[in-house]
């Protein structure tokens, strides 16, 4: 009755306090007050009762009321300090107390550091989010805001303290990789102390199990003696402790205690433990941020820090810190646990428990040496893995130049035969992988066999009784994990040191102006050094000088004449500017001044530095000596570049003083974003400016051509614009800004000149000079130097010459006639009519995603839309929900079938072979011990000396025959399961290649290059490496709790009634993890992926961001970025917890009916204790592996997407290779003549869209020269791409030289063609493959077709000549010789038809002019077909093709055509002169 009363008691409590809470009446704590109060009075009188009767610790109730006068103690001083700090009661005014500002902000959605005890141990609150989440998608939405706790910022601040706590107690080295450690533990050591403890904590309660286990056997081995009590004191029987725990019941119950006791401490520690890591996560990479919008330009050009190297900063080193952090715990609980297994081993059985343990110890080293040759294996996998990549997607970049000259074959087999050389090497990670899944397996088998053997043959009379058998089992179990963890946490910890050393290298790194401005601060303070370095500073005429800056500003102010800075906007003077601070000045004697609200332009040879002015204007270079001015204009003060005092007198003081810079680098910088943002640029949204600023850069036809109009996503580095648009895009930005200076440079390089006229006229002039903006324009384009207001000429890094045009031609009359020559096309003054006309004739952009007709692209909508999201498949979230709940088992089916007919059932076998060989040996153990103690029970009465001793050898022999066919099995189960995952992994990637280089153009056309190449990275890694390991597991996993569940139900068949509602307890809790599980890992990895691009992006557009000094936007950015991927990982870590704690409370609830419901039946049915030992074990087991089932089960599933996505691919269609005729009825050297006759030929891109080529008719004589032109659209290159059966020709035919083309193997026609693309491609290499690839031409026809391209003497001057290398897409080549390269490649095949496809659109006038002689010449026998891009370079042409919408409009003679008045090639040429 008392203890019903005192549970009541305790319940309504509980109960009571929670409504005081929710209810936030706290004045109703003063009944608890007085309850604690009572109880405590009542147990100490009785204590101290118990006390004087001499009850001491033998009692089991003195030390119950001992423990609850403590607890009662405890809790009445917790509620009397409530009292005392919040004022609740006796105080007039009590302290207010608001909730938390997380919890006020709706946003905020993840609540574990805000909720009571029992939910944060349970996280019971995750429960209402899993609901929702099988019932929509989990979103950024639904995960809402990170607690302001766990915010990047709030973790960065954290660690800033702490690095600057470091700094000022070393400031003589302030940053070596020990003080980052120390900054590390000082900002986040305490947590890791707490889930240390934690961890301690739960190990040793984790020591419950076999210690139970050990007296439960025992006890029910002697007939479990029930509790008698035998004391009686102050009238009451007394029960002593140890007849109490001598119960079998009563230990049951305490292991389940125990159990969910660990369990729960356990998972609060990895809980700890990973958030501490995103936490510090967060934090590095908001402070590697941070350094990056600091770095020295130098340091990035000059190769000193590249962008991989800054992004494998972020997306790996960052990631082994927090793995470290999470591993952490295990450094100092693994000791723990080793030593007192070992010890309680020695307890049970002596001498022979520390040979086993010898075993497990020893060959600990072993599996540190195969866990390092994995990693190594692991690493030149990657290396050949990326070098297969870089391959593959050059493939697939030209894969239209790859169709067109018949390629494939060449660049497949490249593949392949990289792919052969990551397949060694995955052999040799698989082959490692499987002896460590191996060595997990046998060696707590073979230190159970080595045990046990020695354990009963050496040791007479030893105890070899079931419960010293299966507490050791039990032992060696958990001995065993954290010895296999030593492993993988050594590894971790050297990762983490090589991590934190580069890190320490990153921030040490050179920052911007940063030494030689802090030197030369202090040496101008007090004399004049020999440059005269002053700190830069603006001469800001509107606010009188500030006084702490007088000493500065008097010094620097004096050269300076006010009137004279009246008109210029920056002006340098005496200026000599590095690159590194040790090099040579790049630019020297700079004396310019840039006059305000002008324009002007710098001009000069190639690599004269003329952007590097710009670069040193923005204060991007190191100086080492002169000054730069900046006027203060206007903008300043609008723009709120008002500073502070102190934020003055920092070492920046320049940028602090210099306004924003609207600057457009030379190679574009786009960022992964639409294409409005990118126009826009965080400046808010003006429509008409907006639109004035796209016609003036003529992006509007490009805009109608993309998917989703300027709402596409422009991909990373703008892969899906051609160069021309990006540059365009580039500029668009610079002229939509509101800022008072605009820097462009070279923004013509990739336009053509009607582009190029277009922007001069509408953009700059227009837009810029009528607003009184200052405009720098580097350029090369000399016919625009009439406009300039100012023109800097530069030469080999110093200013040849400044002034107005007029000044030039007076005094420079040499430079000014070179000028002269060079504007080899007269530019007049174009009249507004023609500019109108010519908008109509705006010619073709650079765009070559194929036109197809609008209808169509509103056809590919539907799967953009799709691709859209994140270019994968996956990411479509908005599937049907019951699809969400379904296991992918037909992507396994197809793995699993693709194993082949042998390596599968060898898989099923030896698995299941495996467990049954376990469940024997342990079943074998059970045996043994059972008899051996029945048979000294049978001894023990006759006492005599003479009786033979039980014979252990028959048990002993069989137990080890067992054991070895289990170690066999454990090898044979861990090589089949690689071996199936090696033979898939090559099957799928070989099957993929062949039909992706067969695929027709179409599908390169509709298909996002990144969603291909994602199947070729992500997917195949994950085939390759992680799904063989997730079977492996799994499969495990599952074996075991099926194995474990069967044992237990075989020694109690009772188990089987209590097992249905944990069964389908178990089914419900891992249908919805799964889900949630899904999508919450989905989120982590789509959130990762904007974040690591922020940083390439930010990397990539320093100087631009810097310019525009939009560093704190990018950096809120970032902010942003880190604290959504960083809920998305909590959220996972949360659900993972939320699981586990499940999964584990089940199975310690396995445990107590186990042990109960055998105990049971070994009182009453005689079941011998052995097997209750084996159903104990058992049970243990599936408390650790049931969590392990599911979270395999969700990985699996994720995974198998990578084989579902690949299955998709494979369904492609691919191209018709075989042709009609054999090829002994193709003429050897066919076609000779190069006649061409289309009859009636129409063509469309697809045979569900419109055509694009109607009816078309032409008769090619050989040796012809034609040049076809017309608008954008009009079908030009439609044209071109029929004669290599690119395009569905549905209707028609082309013969060529008497072959009808359709009836050739398309292998054979397109090899016998030649054709030059607008886009050059060129291949990473050498200049020879780039040539020809398939090595046939001799070294004399390849430098004459050098020549022919004006290319020879470049070629020359390189290192190695034909074999020098070629970068990737040709980066180490300017535009216009990439497009050179292209032409001689076509000069190479020596084919008799030859087509240009506006082959000479980025190539110079002068270069062009020499080019079209050439063609002239060198074809003159060969039938050339040009694409006109300027209508000019067709003039000379046999014979003209004016196109429109398809059809054919004009057909002659060009002079013919020029004479008809109302021609439209006449008004084409009228229009380009």
């Amino acid at each position: 009755m008392p203890a019903g009363m005192a549970f009541l008691a305790a319940i309504t409590s509980v109960v009571y306090y929670h409504n005081i809470e929710t209810s936030n009446f706290p004045k109703l704590l003063i009944a608890l007050l007085f309850y604690w109060t009572l109880a405590f009075i009542t147990k100490t009188i009785k204590f101290v009762k118990f006390c004087d009767n001499d009850v001491g610790f033998s009692q089991l109730r003195f030390c119950l009321t001992g423990l609850l006068v403590i607890l009662y103690g405890m809790l009445l001083a917790v509620e009397i300090n409530v009292i005392r700090v919040r004022r609740y009661v006796f105080f007039k005014t009590p302290k207010e107390v608001k909730p938390p500002e997380d919890l006020q902000d709706l946003g905020v959605r993840f609540l574990q550091p805000f909720v009571n005890l029992l939910s944060k141990g349970t996280y019971w609150w995750m429960n209402t989010f899993i609901k929702t989440a099988h019932k929509k998608p989990i979103d950024l939405k639904t995960i809402g805001k990170l607690p302001i706790a766990m915010r990047a910022l709030t973790n960065y601040i954290l660690l800033n303290e702490a690095f600057e706590a470091q700094k000022s107690k070393r400031s003589s080295f302030p940053q070596g990789s020990g003080s980052i450690w120390r900054a590390l533990c000082c900002a986040f050591g305490r947590p890791l102390l707490l889930s240390s403890t934690f961890r301690i904590l739960a190990d040793l309660l984790g020591f419950a199990g076999p210690l139970c286990i050990s007296g439960i056997v025992h006890n029910v081995g002697k007939g479990n003696n029930t509790i008698r009590p035998q004391t009686k004191i102050l009238g009451v029987f007394f029960i002593s402790s140890q007849e109490f725990l001598s119960n079998a019941y009563v230990l049951a119950v305490l292991l389940f205690f125990a159990l969910l006791l660990q369990r729960t401490f356990l998972q609060a520690s990895y809980y700890v433990a990973i958030e501490t890591g995103i936490n510090l996560r967060g934090a590095i990479q908001t402070k590697i941020y941070n350094k990056i919008m600091q770095l020295s330009t130098s340091n990035m050009s000059m190769g000193e820090m590249t962008a991989g190297q800054i992004c494998n900063l972020v997306a790996i080193d960052t990631n082994q810190l927090m793995w470290f952090f999470f591993l952490c715990p295990n450094l100092w609980a693994m000791p723990v646990q080793i030593i007192v297994g070992v010890l309680l081993l020695y307890y049970l059985l002596g001498i022979s428990a520390l040979i086993g343990a010898a075993v497990i110890i020893v060959l600990a080293p072993v599996q540190y040496f195969v866990a390092t040759k994995l990693s190594q294996a692991q690493r030149s996998t990657l290396e050949y893995s990326n070098e297969r990549l870089k391959k593959t997607n050059e493939m697939l970049r030209g894969i239209k130049l790859l169709k067109l000259y018949a390629w494939e074959h060449i660049f497949h087999s490249s593949v392949e035969e990289t792919r052969q050389k990551e397949m060694t090497s995955l052999k040799a990670f698989a082959l490692y992988t499987s002896v460590s899944i191996f060595m997990n397996a046998a060696i707590p088998i073979a230190a159970v066999l080595i045990t046990f053997v020695v354990h009963a043959h050496l040791t007479r009379n030893a105890d070899f009784s079931p419960s010293v058998a299966f507490a050791s089992i039990s032992l060696f179990h958990i001995l065993v994990s954290p010895l296999f963890l030593l492993s993988s946490v050594v590894r971790s910890t050297v990762k983490a040191l090589v991590s934190v050393q580069k890190l320490s290298e990153f921030l040490s790194s050179e920052e911007i102006g940063e030494e030689h401005d802090k030197s030369s601060e202090l040496r101008s303070a007090d004399n004049h050094s020999k440059y005269q370095a002053v700190p830069l500073k603006v001469v800001n005429r509107k606010r009188p000088a500030r006084e702490d800056w007088n000493n500065y500003s008097s010094h620097m102010r004096r050269p300076i004449n006010i009137t004279e800075a009246d008109d210029f906007c920056v002006k340098i003077t005496n200026g000599f500017f590095t690159w590194t601070p040790e090099g040579p000045p790049a630019l020297s004697n700079i004396d310019i001044r840039i006059p305000q609200g002008q324009l002007t332009m710098i001009v000069g040879q190639v690599g004269c530095g003329k952007s590097s002015l710009l670069l040193a204007t923005l204060g991007e270079m190191q100086k080492i000596s002169g000054n730069i001015f900046w006027s203060s204009s206007p903008s300043d003060s609008e723009t709120g570049e008002d500073v502070s005092p102190e934020k003055e007198s920092s070492v920046d003081t320049e940028f602090r003083k210099r306004g924003s810079v609207a600057y457009a680098s030379q190679k574009p910088w786009l960022l992964n974003a639409t294409v409005e943002e990118n126009i826009t640029f965080e400046s808010p949204f003006n429509k008409q400016r907006y639109k004035a600023v796209i016609d003036a850069c003529s992006l509007q036809p490009d805009i109608d051509i993309l998917p989703h109009g300027d709402q596409t996503q422009i991909g990373e580095r703008g892969i899906n614009l051609s160069g021309g648009q990006r540059q365009r895009i580039s500029v668009a930005r610079a002229l939509y800004q509101q800022t008072n200076v605009v820097f462009l440079d070279d923004p013509f390089s990739a336009l053509d000149i009607h582009l190029s006229d277009h922007l001069m006229q509408e953009g700059i002039l227009k837009m810029l000079r009528e607003d009184k903006r200052t405009i720098v324009l580097v350029t090369h384009k000399l016919q625009y130097l009439p406009h300039a207001d100012w023109i800097i000429a530069m030469k080999d890094g110093y200013i040849q010459r400044e002034g107005t045009l007029k000044d030039i031609q007076k005094s420079e009359t040499e430079l000014f006639e070179h000028w002269k020559t060079l504007m080899n096309r007269q530019d007049q003054e174009l009249e507004k009519e023609t500019i109108i006309e010519r908008k109509s004739v705006l010619e073709r952009t650079n765009l070559r995603r194929t036109m197809y007709s609008r209808e169509a692209l509103l056809k590919d909508d539907d799967d953009d839309e799709e691709e859209a999201t994140e270019s994968d498949d996956e990411d479509n979230l908005s599937s049907v929900l019951h699809q969400r709940a379904k296991m992918p088992w037909r992507a396994c089916g197809k793995y699993l079938s693709s194993a082949g007919i042998l390596l599968l059932p060898l898989l099923v076998l030896s698995q299941l072979l495996k467990h049954t060989v376990m469940v024997a040996i342990d079943y074998c153990l059970a045996r043994w011990t059972s008899d051996a103690i029945a048979g000294k029970t049978e001894l023990e009465p006759r006492n005599c000396s003479t009786c033979e001793d039980f014979n252990h050898s028959p048990y002993s022999k069989v137990f080890s025959i067992l054991c070895c066919l289990g170690i066999v099995l454990c090898l044979v189960t861990s090589i089949a399961v690689e071996w199936t995952g090696l033979k898939v992994t090559k099957k799928l990637h070989s099957s993929l290649l062949n039909k992706i280089i067969l695929a027709p153009m179409r599908f390169f056309e509709t298909t996002p290059l990144g969603s291909i190449l994602n199947r070729f990275s992500a997917d195949c890694n994950t085939i390759d490496q992680h799904i063989p390991a997730t079977l492996e597991c799994l499969s495990r996993s599952t074996l075991l709790c099926v194995s474990a569940l069967a044992v237990i139900s075989y020694v109690t068949p009772m188990f089987l009634i209590a097992l249905v509602p944990l069964a389908i307890m178990c089914y419900f809790i891992q249908k919805y993890f799964r889900v949630a599980s899904r999508d919450l890992q989905q989120l982590d990895d789509s959130t990762q992926l904007p974040l690591l691009s922020h940083f390439s992006e930010t990397v990539e557009g320093l100087t631009t961001i810097r310019a525009f000094r939009y560093e704190a936007k990018f950096r809120q950015k970032l902010l942003e970025y880190t604290d959504s991927n960083n809920i998305a990982s909590l959220f996972l870590t949360a659900a993972n917890r939320w699981l586990e704690v499940r999964m584990e409370y089940i199975g310690a609830c396995v445990v107590l009916i186990a042990a109960v419901t055998s105990i049971t039946n070994s009182l009453y049915n005689k079941l011998s204790s052995g097997l209750v030992g084996l159903g104990l074990t058992y049970a243990l087991m599936v408390s650790n592996y049931l969590n392990w089932m599911v979270r395999n089960l969700a990985d699996m599933e994720i995974q198998l997407g990578a084989v579902k996505r690949i299955n998709g691919l494979l369904k492609t269609e691919a191209e018709n290779y075989e042709g009609l005729l054999s090829p002994s009825q193709i003429p050897q050297n066919w076609p000779d003549r190069g006649e061409i006759q289309i009859q009636n030929l129409s063509v469309r891109y697809d045979s569900n869209l419109k055509p694009v080529l109607k009816h078309v008719n032409a008769h090619i004589s050989p040796g012809q020269k034609i040049g076809i032109c017309g608008r954008t659209g009009s079908g030009k290159s439609s044209f071109s791409l029929a004669f290599f059966r690119m395009v569905d020709t549905f209707e028609g035919r082309i013969i060529i030289d008497g072959i009808d083309i359709a009836k050739l193997p398309l292998q054979t026609l397109r090899s016998r063609l030649s054709i030059i693309l607008q886009d050059p491609i060129l291949f990473s290499g050498t200049i020879r493959f780039n040539l020809d690839p398939e090595k046939k031409c001799t070294d004399s026809m390849l430098w004459e077709a050098l020549e022919i391209a004006q290319l020879k003497h470049v070629v020359k001057a390189l290192p190695g000549g034909l074999d020098a290398i070629v970068t990737e897409g040709g980066e180490n080549f300017s535009q216009g010789q990439r497009q050179l390269f292209c032409l001689a490649r076509a000069f190479v095949r020596k084919t008799s038809i030859f087509i240009m496809d506006e082959a000479t659109a980025s190539i110079d006038m002068a270069t062009e002019n020499i080019l079209q002689k050439v063609v002239m010449t060198a074809f003159a026998d060969r039938t050339v077909v040009t694409i006109a891009h300027r209508v000019h370079t067709i003039l000379n042409a046999d014979l003209v093709i004016v196109m429109k919408r398809g059809l054919i409009l004009e057909y002659d003679k060009p002079e013919v055509l020029l004479e008809q008045e109302d021609s439209v090639f006449a008004s084409f040429v009228q229009a380009d002169k």
